[in-house]
């Protein structure tokens, strides 16, 4: 027996609302991507919401640590990855997994506007650039003149006995500060005398920070007159009215980048190609720039306040290909002979 007509009208009706509702909630769902992050944690929220005023289907859970604690977590997690993409990380730590099979190759809409540097060499790449930071001695004139330290002008005046105990840097195993720093030392003065050279400016450390950016910091807030850490923290704290010098020493200074790439065996693999095409936009290396002041795309970056001159043609020849393949093994030697001057792992 046929449906009396007003009954089948409802159920059509029915239906059609059920299909309505569905197609609704699917455009209203989001695709969530975990991305493990080493970027300064007061810039995350930028990025996320300039990301997202171009792709509002698509929400960032963030997982942000300093770079040597994000890098063991994703060695880790390697048999078993958590992470869909990787947004910020130093360049010798995405090359280490590169040579891992932990990266998934893919070529970025947009990628030949990048400077060739800021990118890996193979095609398609495994990891593209954001950023790059370079140390920097970081001195508090007031604490320097209280204590009657004179400027420095070279890393090798940071292992002047008048220095003891006035010192703070960062620990290469946590932070990829730390580790441009001892890698660029190694390369700057050669193995054997990286490692001499590091033997004396031990004796004058105070501690060694898990952050990069701490012992810029910590000099800003008077902690201690002198912080190795990076000239665009520096910076910042010099406009905030902390009155510090920043200095490049004369040897040269060393300096990484910001990288990105996608965790190979991602579920998500359309989604986290669409946050690597946005993180080589114009649009982002301008975001980039707030914190950095050098970008990815040649001509782009504009002058940064208080950012010391030169600093461009102090950075060294760095050979990022040796660094992340020694990296293990740098980190091992410098934490067998300095870690027990680190400061307790939060």
């Amino acid at each position: 027996m046929k449906k009396p007509f007003l009954n089948r009208l409802c159920t059509t009706a029915g239906v059609a609302a059920a299909g309505l509702a569905l197609i609704a909630g699917q455009a209203l769902a989001k695709t969530e991507l975990t991305v493990y992050t080493a970027v300064e944690a007061e810039d995350l929220k930028r990025y996320a919401a300039a990301f997202n005023e171009d792709y509002p289907d698509i929400e960032i859970k963030w997982v942000r640590d300093s770079t040597g604690i994000v890098t063991s977590k994703l060695l880790a997690e390697k048999d078993n990855p958590q992470a869909d993409v990787i947004w910020g990380l130093a360049a010798t730590s995405l090359m280490l997994m590169k040579n891992e099979g932990m990266l998934e190759a893919y070529e970025p809409a947009g990628l030949d506007k990048l400077d060739p540097n800021f990118r890996d060499s193979e095609n398609p790449p495994y990891w593209t650039g954001m950023d790059a930071w370079v140390a920097a001695v970081c001195v508090n004139t007031v604490e320097s003149e209280k204590h009657k330290l004179p400027m420095p002008t070279s890393w090798e005046d940071l292992t002047k006995p008048e220095y003891k105990g006035h010192l703070a840097m960062p620990n290469p195993g946590s932070s990829g500060t730390g580790f441009l720093d001892v890698s660029s030392w190694l390369q700057i003065f050669g193995e054997e005398g990286g490692w001499k050279f590091m033997d004396r400016l031990h004796e004058n450390i105070s501690h060694y920070t898990h952050s990069g950016s701490k012992p810029c910091k910590q000099a800003a807030a008077g902690e201690v007159p002198i912080g190795i850490s990076f000239a665009f923290r520096g910076a910042k704290s010099k406009a905030q009215g902390a009155p510090l010098e920043i200095v490049i020493p004369s040897e040269g200074i060393g300096w990484d980048m910001e990288a990105t790439a996608i965790v190979a065996g991602t579920a998500k693999l359309e989604a986290a190609q669409k946050l690597v095409d946005w993180s080589i936009t114009e649009k982002a290396n301008k975001l980039y720039n707030e914190g950095y002041a050098v970008v990815a795309i040649p001509g782009l970056a504009k002058p940064v306040e208080h950012f010391p001159e030169g600093i461009t043609e102090a950075m060294i020849k760095n050979d990022f290909e040796w660094a992340a393949a020694n990296k293990t093994a740098i980190i091992e030697e410098w934490t067998n002979r300095y870690d027990g001057k680190s400061e307790p792992k939060s």
